[in-house]
């Protein structure tokens, strides 16, 4: 099905997302992870996508989560890696365990955002949406657009120095753990058990060394949680890529015989993705029945920087091939600027992981430097601060993606 005329109101599109996004970024309370704001802004949207985007079905689904446990490892870790430092002049084996524990529980909660020490925090229960536009024949094809509707506790650093402050800040904190654990190795095959002797070579080291302490306390505040961002660009602009491509399709009359649309919104992508993979739990049978292909997109604001991630969270997860592929040429046949690229080690995540865990075909759509921007996780990211190049070049190519995937492509 030819959709050149709606690529054609690409900025029509795009206007319609920030007049949206303002309207919940100033009429609903802040929506961090499992919040009375997330469920509302689900409650919101999935309004408008039965009532403005003809969808039969919107559903709010619920779920439980600990979302304080995403950074909450950080109090592990930070207090691990101090108490080693004390140690390491008494106990040096000891150190070595702590800074271990301590690094392992950073890698396993954000370095692969397994639940490690959820258990331990508060429980609360955030929000999902599913909204499904039937086809007018059989079903033969799916495709769903993704985005969370939840929003980021501020990150004071990014805020206050910028992306390369925020970085170097973490950077040396987590040095000074390597650099104990080094040294308490060192202590353990030269002396034994022994803990070291301010004395001596290492210990004067270890005395050096405590010039890392006041990085490793600050990391503690690397996280606001009692300031919550607007999160307009991250990410309510994903969630209305989808929103503004059915209400489109719904303003021009047009409907598909042969292919089923959806659009998904997650909560608590900002607690580690859990409400994509409290989704694929609860819905891991339901879309298998024909070929269904899901786009996560987050953060669409800068063009130039408008990227399929073929690999995410932290570089670990493979994103489908042929889902990547497909925006890649649907963007090079519009002229959209579209890089290929990944999420990087330290970069985190899109939900486009959680899917790919989750047995779907997946791929994630940004629109940001994977190197800190000063908006990102800052009281910067409002609706005052979207960009309708971005969102306009990323609603066209994501029309052509559909064009191509109703004729057919990459199934």
């Amino acid at each position: 099905m030819d959709l050149e005329r709606i690529i054609e109101k690409k900025y029509d599109a795009a206007k319609y997302m920030v007049k949206e996004i303002t309207h919940i970024c100033t009429k609903i309370e802040k929506r961090d992870p499992g919040s009375i704001g997330e469920k509302k802004a689900c409650e919101y949207m999935a309004k408008v996508l039965k009532e403005d985007c003809g969808c039969e079905r919107a559903d709010v689904e619920s779920f439980k989560e600990n979302p304080g446990s995403f950074f909450g490892w950080l109090f592990f870790t930070l207090t691990f890696v101090l108490a080693a430092v004390v140690l390491y002049f008494f106990a040096p084996v000891a150190s070595v365990i702590l800074i271990v524990l301590g690094l392992l529980l950073a890698v396993l909660q954000f370095g692969l955002y397994f639940k490690t020490v959820d258990k331990f925090f508060p429980e609360k229960t955030g929000h999902n949406v599913t909204a499904i536009k039937k086809c007018t024949g059989e079903t033969k094809r799916r495709i769903i657009f993704n985005g969370h509707p939840d929003a980021a506790w501020e990150w004071p650093v990014n805020y206050a120095l910028g992306g390369v402050g925020f970085e170097a800040h973490a950077l040396i904190g987590f040095a000074g753990a390597f650099y104990y654990l080094i040294l308490s190795v060192i202590q353990l095959i030269q002396n034994g058990s022994v803990g070291a002797d301010p004395s001596t070579p290492l210990g004067k080291a270890g005395l050096i060394g405590l010039i890392f302490v006041p990085f490793i306390i600050g990391l503690y505040f690397m996280v606001n949680y009692r300031r919550v961002v607007d999160g307009a660009n991250d990410n309510l602009s994903g969630c209305y890529m989808g929103i503004a491509l059915l209400k489109a399709l719904k303003d021009e009359g047009i409907e598909f015989e042969n292919t089923e649309l959806g659009v998904v919104l997650t909560g608590s992508e900002e607690a580690g993705l859990r409400g994509a993979k409290a989704w694929c739990e609860t819905h891991k049978d339901e879309f298998s029945d024909v070929p269904t292909f899901i786009y996560s997109y987050d953060t669409i604001h800068d063009p130039k920087f408008l990227m399929v991630n073929y690999r995410d969270l932290n570089g670990t997860v493979k994103a489908d091939q042929d889902a990547s592929d497909l925006f890649m040429e649907a963007a090079d046949e519009l002229d959209v600027q579209c890089k290929k690229g990944m999420v990087p080690p330290l970069g985190g995540a899109t939900d486009s992981a959680a899917f790919a865990q989750g047995g779907f075909r997946a791929a994630g759509i940004t629109g940001l430097n994977h190197k800190l921007e000063s908006y990102y996780h800052t009281r910067r990211d409002s609706y005052d601060n979207m960009n309708l190049d971005g969102l306009a070049a990323c609603f066209a190519a994501t029309v052509k993606v559909l064009e191509k995937f109703d004729e057919g492509a990459k199934q």
